[in-house]
Parts: C-alpha cells; sequence; structure tokens
C-alpha cells in the first residue's frame, strides 16, 4: 500500500471537534503545529480539516544500497560516529545492503569515517566531483572546466564571499584565518595551503567554494553563478556558511546514477540520508529519501521519511525503523540486486 503523506497548512481553529478524528487516522500520526508534515497508512482526512493529501513513492521493494550524507547526517555536531550508529551501518552490511557515503568534504576529510565504519564501496566527495576507492585511488572525477574557473572566482569574489579551491587532494585558501577555515580544519583532519593567489590556477579544480555567514551575500552569489555560467557549474549550499561550485555533473543526484552503475543497483533500490539543500538531488534519484530533523523545511518536504536529528540518533534510527526492514535477505521474495563488479578507473 503506496504511503500518505498529509501535510497541515490550517489555522488548528478550524479542525474544530473533527481535530480527534485527524489524530485517529492512524496510530503513526501524531498532528503538530501548523505546516508540519506526517506520515500515514490507509489515511483520509476529515472534510474540512484544510489537510492535504498527496501521495508518496511507494518504498514497498527492498533496500540494496544506502548513501549517506556526512555532516549533519551521519555524524554528530561534534564530528563522532556513535556507536549505535556504528551498529546500524554492521547491521545494514550483515543483512546484504551496501554502505556508502558521500559529502562536499575532500576525499581525505573522509577517510576517518571511512576506516571506522569499514566502507567498501565506491565514495563520492565533493558531491560527486570526485570517486575513491576506499584506499582514495581515483575512480571517476569530474573537473571544472578551466575557462570556467576564473569566472567563478570573479563572481564569488565581487559577492563579497571568501574562497577556497580543492584540487586532487590538495585545499588551498589565500588566509589560514580566514572565516571557517580552522572549523574545516577540525572536520576534515588535515591543513589547507595558503597561497598568495589563484591568478592562473585553473587546471585539475574540482571544486570551488565561497565562504561566509552572511546569508543574503550567499543566496545572491549562487544566483549570480547560475545566471552568468548556466549550465557550466553546479552551485548549492552544503552548509548554511558553504556555497559550492563543481562540476554540473557533480552533484548528489549524480551520485546515485554513478552509483547505481557502479554497483548495479536499481536507482528505485536505492535509499538515501541527508539534511541540506545539496541532498536534494539525490532525494529525487533514489526510491527512498530519508530526511533528518535538523534539516530544512524545505529539504523535509523533499523526502519520503523524516527522522530524528544528528543529536538524536537520527541515522541509526532512520536505518532500523526503515532500511532494515526492507534488506534483501529479509524479503526473501525480493531479488538481489546487489552485483559489486570490480572498478578500474575513470571512464
Amino acid at each position: 500500500m503506496p504511503l500518505i503523506k498529509a501535510r497541515v497548512a490550517v489555522d488548528p481553529g478550524r479542525l474544530g471537534d473533527e481535530g480527534a478524528d485527524l489524530r485517529s487516522l492512524s496510530t503513526t500520526v501524531s498532528v503538530g503545529r501548523a505546516h508540519d508534515s506526517f506520515l500515514t497508512r490507509n489515511a483520509s482526512p476529515p472534510a474540512g480539516s484544510g489537510v492535504e493529501v498527496t501521495t508518496l513513492p511507494d518504498t514497498s521493494a527492498c533496500v540494496g544500497l544506502v548513501v549517506a550524507d556526512v555532516d549533519g547526517t551521519l555524524v554528530t555536531p561534534d564530528n563522532v560516529v556513535t556507536p549505535r550508529a556504528r551498529a546500524a551501518v554492521h547491521a545494514l552490511r550483515a543483512a546484504g545492503i551496501a554502505f556508502t557515503i558521500t559529502s562536499g568534504r575532500p576525499p581525505r576529510g573522509m577517510k576517518t569515517v571511512i576506516d571506522e565504519l569499514g566502507v567498501q564501496q565506491p565514495i563520492a566527495a565533493f558531491n560527486g566531483g570526485l570517486f575513491v576507492s576506499p584506499d582514495l585511488s581515483v575512480v571517476r572525477e569530474r573537473l571544472i572546466e578551466r575557462d570556467i574557473v576564473p569566472q567563478v572566482l570573479d563572481i564569488l569574489t565581487r559577492g563579497g564571499l571568501d574562497v577556497w579551491m580543492y584540487a586532487g587532494a590538495e585545499w588551498r585558501v589565500r588566509s589560514r584565518h580566514g572565516p571557517h577555515v580552522e572549523r574545516e580544519e577540525r572536520t576534515v583532519k588535515f591543513s589547507p595551503t595558503v597561497v598568495p593567489t589563484f591568478d592562473g590556477v585553473e587546471e585539475g579544480i574540482v571544486k570551488i567554494v565561497g565562504v561566509s555567514d552572511d546569508a543574503g551575500a550567499m543566496v545572491r552569489c549562487a544566483g549570480d553563478l547560475r545566471r552568468v555560467l548556466g549550465q557550466h557549474v553546479s552551485a548549492a549550499q552544503s552548509q548554511p556558511y558553504y556555497l559550492d561550485v563543481t562540476h554540473p555533473s557533480a552533484n548528489k543526484g549524480e551520485v546515485v546514477g554513478v552509483l547505481s552503475e557502479l554497483l548495479d543497483v536499481d536507482p528505485k533500490e536505492v535509499a538515501t540520508i541527508g539534511d541540506m539543500p545539496t541532498d536534494l538531488l539525490m532525494f529525487a534519484r533514489s526510491g527512498m529519501s530519508i530526511a533528518m530533523a535538523n534539516a530544512s523545511a524545505e529539504v523535509q518536504r523533499a523526502a519520503t521519511f523524516v527522522t530524528a536529528s544528528n543529536t538524536e540518533e537520527g541515522f541509526a534510527r532512520a536505518m532500523e525503523r526503515w532500511v532494515l526492514p526492507r534488506a534483501p535477505r529479509l524479503r526473501p521474495h525480493m531479488p538481489d540486486r546487489i552485483a559489486p563488479r570490480s572498478v578500474v578507473g575513470p571512464s
């Protein structure tokens, strides 16, 4: 039976006595404040309740692959993978579900998580700009066109953003004390290379980041990039203070497509979990999508399910509640679509 998503967008006073009927639609329903969303089965809203009902994708198929965002999702705000999250990943593997991670981080910045969780599948760094094996050897890469790099730098700089550049394993900044440099260094666990200028550096750039705490400036720069450079780049915020600019095919929607191809998994059997606007494209490409409670309302509305926050074991709880029950080994009538093949290099 397909799931139903009901969104409450009504003055609570309109519910009147019918509020009791709304609460009794399903044991899984909890009515929150206006504009909250919830999931239920076999639900029909009471007449005049103001409840908008739309059908969500059928998630009855088995899950063969989980693709998890890292920051804000898999790890706590202190960059910790909890014991319960580790246990959930081990349970996925034992149940025949492949697991991997994707992030705006560089590969070196993901190595601790890769090793801690024993990730065995290709990993998507830079939001899909670079696919690497667990030993960080390159599988595929998508570089920003060299003629586009100076234009990106100009738009971000004129917009008042600090700029970082990533080329291969190197993270380049113009000031060691720029905004959020120390924070990022703690997160990725390696230091940037300080360069006096980015002039003449156009080759091999996989990601450019605009950095600012000015929300308005971030929005304006993102709009300028899309308006001026159109289909030549992908520009999206990976954090409220990071605007990631990559090759147009380096986005998390393409991450799902590439991993589906490499691991021979139908995208309908992929579950994705994340918390930021950069995760919306992978939500759209996967059969099941899960948003964190710490995600924005926009991200939560786009997901099949909403789990707890990354301070409340949201990742582990999502795996336990929605993913593991759909494991191929627990659903023998469903074919096991996982058939990993060796990865031979860029294509």
